[in-house]
């Protein structure tokens, strides 16, 4: 059973900056896209950025790009996100999620087959 663990929310000024990680296991980490997907309170999944397989082709949302940094460590099985430049709006539980189709790469919301625990970020004075 794939497994995805996210870490580094926090509460955090607006201006401020935090860096999530996901720990992947139990599937082959390098052979699959990976995007972080968010919640906000009483609002559905919005889609953050995605990356690919290999690391070198990444896509942003409008609202967090060139804030926001995704990236990976195929060695070390790890998902980021850095977010510089926090603003209230960034609050929503941050989700790390797996592309189910193998190699697969594409920019927005796709059907994910797995989704970790979420971490929260909260960004307020």
């Amino acid at each position: 059973e794939v497994q995805l663990v996210e870490s580094g929310g926090g509460l955090v000024q607006p201006g401020g900056s935090l860096r999530l990680s996901c720990a992947a296991s139990r599937f082959t980490f390098s052979n699959y896209a990976m995007s972080w997907v968010r919640q906000a309170p009483g609002k559905g999944l919005e889609w953050v950025s995605t990356i690919n397989n290999g690391g070198g082709m990444t896509s942003y949302a409008e609202s967090v790009k060139g804030r926001f940094t995704i990236s990976r460590d195929n060695a070390e099985n790890t998902l980021y996100l850095q977010m510089n430049s926090l603003k209230p709006e960034d609050t929503a539980v941050y989700y790390c999620a797996k592309f189910s189709r193998i190699y697969y790469y594409t920019s927005g919301l796709v059907l994910y087959d797995s989704r970790g625990q979420g971490t929260q970020v909260t960004v307020s004075s």
